[in-house]
């Protein structure tokens, strides 16, 4: 999402009269590779990117290349092989072991349905959405490469029937998919991808110990309100980095705050009361993640106190609680302990181990597979009645 953002930010700033543009998409790897299918780098015809689609080692191949797609206005598919450190094409050796495709494409800026156009309005948005690109296509079918499909929770119309369950299905697991498929009219090959809003994060507390975590949040390009029934904490100030900054009596802690599917909730305030009367109000919600900073025994009396008080909640629901809150890594300042919870917060939407990957078996992203549909199966579309992007 920061990357996007940043992307976003830089395009609005180009003069169109004096440059050209570029974008380069990660699509495909096979094997290992320093960024993974979806990774994003915006290129000028003055030598200047943001964003990144490996760790320095093809940024200035692609960079060539883009320059002559800018001059053509036609995108390309480049693949990148750094399997053989010996022979490799670059003059250094990767050792990376994976074979990269990247998608480049010229931008027209006066074309409102440019995909940075469309990555603008997914950030005003900020909704989980699948995008699925067309990279090659047969003239036959009616496709060019660069044409767009969106998928959103609120719009699935005008998709092709043939990409209708793959799209979903990306939409579910968030497993970006390159893939072939065979149609009456010819064939076309599609990168499929989610795109995320990320985390937002929610505060409730505004001590000394919060601006650590407000700001590794925000750099991590997260949503951050910071909430507090203390008015007095919560000067601008001490969380100019702060999405949101929120005064709430602890009563009513919830009535301006939108709980989502990616919120995470951390109770940091050291008032057991406001804490208490968090927690309560956020038991009663769908909030995936409950962070409370403490003891465990401080969670502990809190469920006793519930109970003397005739408040009953399911194991479902207090097994979304995680106290103490972080991870293991000895951590004892502020920063470190904003370390501990970013990071414990991260493995737990991203359905990390959160251990060290060199006990990790086997690589360290999923493999992705390539899977083609069979051309004795054509599934039958009609180009009248589809919108592309």
């Amino acid at each position: 999402m920061k990357e996007i953002a940043r992307i976003v930010e830089v395009f609005e700033q180009i003069d169109f009269s004096q440059r050209k543009v570029a974008l380069a998409t990660v699509v495909w790897v096979e094997g290992s590779s320093y960024r993974r299918p979806g990774a994003r780098m915006l290129i000028t015809d003055d030598g200047r990117w943001e964003g990144a689609i490996s760790g320095g080692c093809l940024e200035g191949d692609a960079l060539r290349k883009a320059r002559q797609v800018m001059l053509d206005g036609v995108p390309i598919v480049v693949t990148y092989d750094t399997m053989d450190d010996g022979a490799n094409s670059f003059g250094v050796g990767l050792g990376c072991n994976g074979i990269i495709d990247i998608l480049i494409e010229p931008i027209d800026p006066a074309d409102p349905k440019n995909p940075v156009a469309l990555l603008h309005e997914f950030i005003q948005k900020r909704d989980v959405r699948v995008l699925a690109t067309i990279l090659k296509s047969d003239e036959a079918t009616g496709f060019i490469p660069g044409n767009r499909f969106v998928l959103t929770d609120q719009s699935a119309s005008l998709l092709p029937d043939w990409l209708q369950d793959d799209m979903q299905l990306t939409f579910k697991t968030g497993k970006p998919l390159t893939q072939t498929y065979f149609v009456e009219s010819g064939s076309a090959e599609v990168f499929i991808e989610r795109i995320d809003p990320g985390i937002e994060l929610v505060i409730f507390g505004a001590g000394y110990d919060v601006i650590p975590v407000a700001k590794l949040a925000r750099d991590l390009g997260w949503q951050v309100t910071v909430t507090d029934d203390c008015i007095a904490h919560l000067s601008p100030k001490r969380f100019p980095i702060a999405t949101c900054v929120l005064y709430a009596d602890r009563q009513a802690v919830l009535d301006q705050i939108t709980i989502t599917s990616r919120t995470a909730a951390v109770l940091m305030s050291h008032n057991f009361n406001y804490d208490r009367a968090v927690l309560q109000a956020l038991l009663a919600t769908d909030v995936p993640y409950i962070g409370i900073l403490g003891p465990r025994k401080r969670f502990d009396k809190m469920q006793a106190e519930f109970e003397k008080d005739g408040l009953n909640f399911s194991e479902v629901a207090l097994n979304r609680v995680h106290a103490p809150i972080g991870l293991d890594l000895g951590a004892e300042t502020p920063d470190e302990i904003a370390l501990s919870i970013m990071a414990e917060i991260k493995a737990f939407f991203t359905k990390g181990s959160g251990g060290f990957l060199k006990d990790k078996s086997g690589p360290i992203h999923e493999r992705l597979t390539n899977i083609q549909t069979s051309a004795s199966q054509p599934t039958t579309f009609a180009n009248s009645t589809i919108e592309s992007v």
